[in-house]
């Protein structure tokens, strides 16, 4: 991510606040979504694919783009049914060197009301991509197809006013805290910038920073007139948290916020989300590598390689029974603190084929130890299994290995 180099830290940073409180329980999960959708970036193709039952049918026309919401404000009822987005076969390309190539190729998924969905898989499978794709902050060139759609309306078909507006109900904490800051400016300008870009006058912007400062544990005195560099990295992600709630979102996409942190303040950052979206009813997206940091805050996982889903479902569902062999891989990388659990070298090449030639059919089967010739022949869809949740696999975790009598 490009932004403006991070500035040496001050001596002696704010002190933290004490833990946030643990995170909530888990709300429901709700069913994935596996669509197919042939769009372009003008307009959403007017021949669509049956969407399935655990997928709204049709979605209501928007009235224009509502107010800012006021993010102290209770916590709006929404309909269960009526996911806060969806993305539909969503496929993004970049050039490199002259040749195109599918940095996210045909993803599919729904996030419901309060729900927190993570996104997981090894740099270079796609995450990243898709949270800028959902925000429109992709770079110049790049072409995207498909649909993202917020309560209906196609993101990518609205004017840059009507997306500008929008975007106060879509948010996102970038990787980096310090670099997404303007080193220039006082912290509590950087997380009343939205507010000021909405035209909301000078005294309601000052309480809602008040109000997003105190959510995330910090107070309008400790920070004032002081700049990013003088603030310790937990407290960097703590502000940029703020200025995304400051907006009052109903969606924030969460792209690796604790990745540059501490064991102990990873801690503090993952709770202080769990227990800001129990009190607001917000949507996540969590996007991370770490796939025990995704077990601690999402309700269901979505596991990427090479820019496509290759399994999603439950979190109890896919950590429990993974069904995917690449899912099944992440996981067993995790580090357990168990002295005398023996480590098994790993079977298959560490190395991600390139993204400008990816094999043919199911693009993990130059890593897969269970690949058939099949595999190379034909390009697995994702389907249920008896676990509960979906797999792009032809001969998954869940059914007898190939060969097998």
């Amino acid at each position: 991510m490009s932004g403006v180099p991070a500035q040496p830290q001050a001596r002696s940073p704010a002190p933290l606040p004490a833990s946030a409180p643990p995170v909530a329980t888990p709300l429901a999960a709700m069913p994935p979504v596996a669509t197919s959708l042939a769009a372009t970036t003008a307009a959403p193709s007017p021949t669509t694919s049956p969407l399935p039952a655990s997928s709204p049918a049709a979605w209501p026309a928007s009235a224009g783009d509502a107010p800012m919401p006021d993010p102290s404000a209770p916590a709006p009822s929404a309909s269960p049914a009526q996911p806060v987005l969806l993305v539909r076969d969503l496929t993004v390309r970049f050039e490199r060197g002259g040749r195109r190539f599918n940095a996210v190729d045909g993803v599919s998924f729904a996030v419901a009301p309060g729900e927190t969905l993570g996104l997981v898989g090894e740099s270079g499978s796609g995450k990243t991509t898709i949270g800028r794709a959902i925000l429109q902050l992709l770079p110049q060139g790049s072409t995207v197809e498909g649909a993202v759609l917020h309560e209906g309306v196609a993101l990518n078909t609205l004017s840059a006013a009507a997306l500008r507006a929008r975007r106060a109900r879509l948010q996102m904490i970038f990787q980096d805290p310090v670099s997404s800051f303007n080193p220039r400016r006082a912290v509590e300008e950087i997380v009343a910038e939205g507010l000021a870009i909405q035209g909301l006058p000078r005294a309601e912007r000052t309480r809602r920073v008040e109000a997003a400062l105190a959510d995330v544990g910090m107070s309008r005195e400790a920070v004032r007139g002081r700049r990013p560099h003088q603030f310790s990295g937990g407290q960097c992600q703590r502000i940029a948290i703020a200025r995304a709630l400051a907006v009052g979102p109903e969606l924030i996409v969460c792209d690796e916020p604790v990745a540059s942190l501490d064991v102990s303040v990873q801690a503090q950052v993952i709770n202080l989300l769990g227990d800001i979206r129990a009190r607001r009813a917000l949507a996540l997206i969590f996007i991370s590598h770490d796939l025990a940091v995704v077990r601690n805050v999402s309700d269901r996982v979505a596991v990427l390689y090479l820019g496509r889903i290759v399994e999603i479902g439950t979190n109890d569902a896919l950590y429990a029974r993974p069904a995917h062999p690449y899912t099944r891989m992440l996981l067993d990388a995790v580090p357990v603190p168990d002295a005398s659990r023996r480590l098994v070298p790993a079977a298959v090449p560490a190395e991600m084929p390139s993204r400008l030639a990816p094999p043919s059919g199911c693009r993990f089967r130059t890593r897969c130890p269970r690949a058939q010739s099949l595999c190379a022949e034909a390009e697995p869809q994702l389907r249920p299994v008896p676990a509960g949740q979906q797999v792009a696999c032809h001969f998954p975790h869940d059914e007898p290995a190939p060969g097998a009598a």
